[in-house]
C-alpha cells in the first residue's frame, strides 16, 4: 500500500509500504478514504524528529471502512463506516473507565513514563504505524472505532477522530460561564474549532488571536472578535480593554510548542536537531524547551481567578513558569491530550443536516495521498490559506 512516511526533518515521501494484517484478536483492519494533517504533525516534520525512525507512518485522524476483524471485536464487521480515535484505548481499564482513554493502563508507553499509545506519532507513544495511508491495522478494535451512518461525505465526521474532541475538551476545561468570556490563542484546526464549540457552549464574547489572515477571517465568520498579534496594538491590553480591564474569564492556548517567540527557544530547539538521534531524544526528554510566548501571553491575558486551558502540544522537561504570577493571579490551570470516546455522545448529534459548528466546509484543502509531501510542507508555511488538510488515498 501507499502511505506517508517519515524520512527525516521535513522530508515526508509517498513509499510503498507492506499492507497490515490482524496480528491479534482484538484489531481491524480499516480501509482508509480520508486521513486529516494535523497540527501536531507539524511537530512531527520538524521539532520531535528525535523520537520518530525513518520509515515511520504518519496521521492519526482517520476514518473508513472496516475490512477484516479479529476474533475478539464484536462490535464491528466488515463492511462498517467507522472513524478512528487517534489514541488508543481498551475501554475496559481504570483510566478508560474514568473517562481517562488517552491515560489507558492497557495501552501505556511505560518504557517511556508516558500515557496511552497513539497512531502515527513517535516512540514516546508508541511508534503505531498512522492513517495516512490506504490502510491500517486498529489495535483494541472491540473499543476504538466510531461507527458513523452511511450517506454523509466524510467532512461530516472525519473530525471526530480529533478536531472535535480536542477542541470540545479545551471549551470544557475552560470552564467558560453561561455568558461569559474567552480568549484563544491560536486559530489553526483546534484553535478555530474551540471558537465555535465555545460559542456554541454559551460564551458571550469570543476572542480569537492568530497571525494569519485567513485564519483570523475564518474565526470572524463564526462570531469571534479577533486579534492580529503582528499589529501595532498590545493584544492584551486591547482584549482586557473590552472586558472590563479584568481580561477574560479563560484562555485556551491551541498553539503550544511552536509559537513564533524568543529566539532563545528556537536556537535551542533547533540545536538539538543536528545531535545524533538518540542523544537529541535523551537530550530532549530530560532537558528539553519549548518557545512558550503563547502560554506566558495566556497567563498574562486571563483574569484573576480564570482558568487557562492548554490543548496545544508541549514538549519540555525544564520549562520556566512564572509560579509568582500563577499562584498571586490564583489561576486555575488545565491540559493533556483530548480523551476522545467519552465526549462523542455530545458531539456526534450535532454532526446534522444543520451543521451548527460548520464541519462541511472546514477544511481548506483536500488532496491524493501522492500529494501528500507537499501538503504538510505548505501547511507547516501557513500558505495557501491552509487551515485543515484531509487526504484522499
Amino acid at each position: 500500500m501507499k502511505a506517508l512516511v517519515w524520512h527525516g526533518a521535513r522530508d515526508v515521501r509517498v513509499d510503498e509500504v507492506p499492507d497490515p494484517t490482524i496480528q491479534e484478536p482484538t484489531d481491524a483492519v480499516v480501509r482508509i478514504t480520508t486521513s486529516g494533517l494535523c497540527g501536531s504533525d507539524l511537530h512531527l516534520y520538524d521539532v520531535l524528529g528525535p523520537f520518530l525512525s525513518p520509515g515511520d507512518i504518519l496521521g492519526h485522524e482517520p476514518m473508513g471502512v472496516v475490512e477484516e476483524v479479529g476474533g475478539e471485536v464484536t462490535g464491528l464487521a466488515p463492511g462498517d463506516r467507522v472513524v478512528v480515535p487517534f489514541q488508543i484505548a481498551c475501554g475496559r481499564c481504570f483510566m478508560c473507565v474514568q473517562g481517562l482513554t488517552t491515560q489507558c493502563e492497557t495501552t501505556q508507553v511505560r518504557e517511556q513514563g508516558m500515557g496511552a499509545r497513539l497512531f502515527g506519532y513517535t516512540s514516546l507513544y508508541g511508534a503505531v504505524p498512522g492513517g495516512q495511508a490506504e490502510y491500517l491495522r486498529v489495535p483494541q478494535a472491540q473499543f476504538g472505532p466510531i461507527k458513523v451512518p452511511e450517506g454523509p461525505a466524510d467532512d461530516r465526521f472525519v473530525y471526530l477522530s480529533d478536531v472535535l474532541p480536542t477542541a470540545w475538551q479545551a471549551v470544557e476545561y475552560a470552564g467558560v460561564p453561561q455568558g461569559g468570556s474567552v480568549a484563544v490563542l491560536g486559530l489553526g484546526p483546534i484553535g478555530d474549532m474551540c471558537c465555535r464549540i465555545a460559542r456554541h457552549h454559551g460564551a458571550e464574547r469570543v476572542f480569537g488571536v492568530d497571525l494569519v489572515p485567513e485564519r483570523l477571517e475564518r474565526a470572524r465568520r463564526y462570531g469571534a472578535e479577533t486579534f492580529d498579534v503582528t499589529g501595532s496594538d498590545d493584544v492584551v491590553e486591547a482584549i482586557r480593554e473590552r472586558t472590563e480591564g479584568r481580561g477574560p474569564d479563560a484562555v485556551i492556548d491551541a498553539v503550544g510548542m511552536e509559537a513564533h517567540g524568543t529566539a532563545a527557544g528556537k536556537l535551542a530547539q533547533q540545536m538539538v536537531k543536528l545531535l545524533p538521534g538518540d542523544v537529541a531524544a535523551k537530550l530532549m526528554s530530560k532537558a528539553g524547551v519549548d518557545r512558550l510566548t503563547a502560554l506566558h501571553t495566556a497567563i498574562d491575558l486571563v483574569r484573576r481567578g480564570g482558568t487557562i486551558s492548554v490543548i496545544g502540544v508541549y514538549g519540555g522537561m525544564t520549562d520556566p513558569l512564572p509560579m509568582l504570577t500563577l499562584f498571586d493571579k490564583q489561576i486555575q490551570l488545565r491540559m493533556g491530550q483530548a480523551n476522545v470516546k467519552p465526549w462523542i455522545d455530545d458531539i456526534l448529534p450535532l454532526l446534522t443536516d444543520d451543521d451548527p459548528l460548520g464541519v462541511d466546509d472546514f477544511a481548506t484543502h483536500r488532496v491524493p495521498l501522492q500529494e501528500g509531501p507537499a501538503a504538510y510542507d505548505t501547511f507547516q508555511k501557513k500558505q495557501d490559506g491552509a487551515v485543515k488538510v484531509l487526504f484522499h488515498p
